[in-house]
């Protein structure tokens, strides 16, 4: 019995030191050293302070600030471990929210958020990257129709010419990778930090 024991766990001791310790190790070593700066999380700086990664959206919830799409993500609650609380853009807890099209929950919230948007002074059809989550509930990326849709009450908020926001939008515009793959988009970080570099 031992003589076929004995191949398995040898086996199982191989390929965990291969698969679980040298390939991550591996690969983590070429990405540092091809893309450093994308194996690090493409953390930005400003005046030596990590202000945030452009991976990862972040909640301004100011008026003076471009606004990232809604996120479903939570947190245990502090008072009572067994419940959870909204924390919007928690990276420990990547999700969705999981309501389907027939959840009158999603029903609820997509209507408050179009109520709200209106309340900001949002005119016309409404972006759906404005109103729903994404599965993740990190993007860090909106559509440029939802970034244009908020340059009326953000530059009303700083007190600076809509055709000038609308421009530093315009020239945060990515288009798609090669041209062809993805939708065009608006990094809500990069944006954010042109608007307060503007004078």
């Amino acid at each position: 019995m031992i003589q076929h024991l004995r191949p398995a766990f040898v086996l199982l001791v191989l390929f965990t030191l291969l698969t679980g310790i040298v390939y991550p190790l591996a690969v983590t070593g070429v990405a540092a050293v091809a893309l450093p700066q994308h194996a690090g999380g493409e953390m930005i700086t400003r005046d030596g302070v990590v202000v945030g990664s452009a991976l990862i959206g972040q909640n301004f919830v100011s008026e003076h600030y471009f606004q990232p799409r809604p996120s479903a993500t939570s947190a245990p609650d502090p008072k009572d471990a067994s419940k959870t609380i909204d924390a919007p853009y928690n990276a420990g807890n990547s999700g969705g929210s999981n309501l389907g099209p027939t959840s009158q929950a999603l029903v609820d919230r997509v209507k408050a958020a179009v109520a709200a948007k209106r309340e900001a002074g949002w005119q016309g059809a409404l972006p759906a990257d404005a109103l729903t989550t994404s599965a993740s509930g990190l993007d860090p990326e909106i559509s440029p129709q939802n970034a244009f849709a908020q340059v009326p009450s953000v530059a009303k908020a700083r007190g600076l010419q809509e055709a000038k926001v609308r421009d530093l939008v315009a020239a945060h515009v990515e288009g798609r990778l090669f041209g062809v793959l993805g939708e065009p988009r608006v990094n809500v970080l990069m944006v954010n930090l042109a608007l307060d570099a503007l004078k």
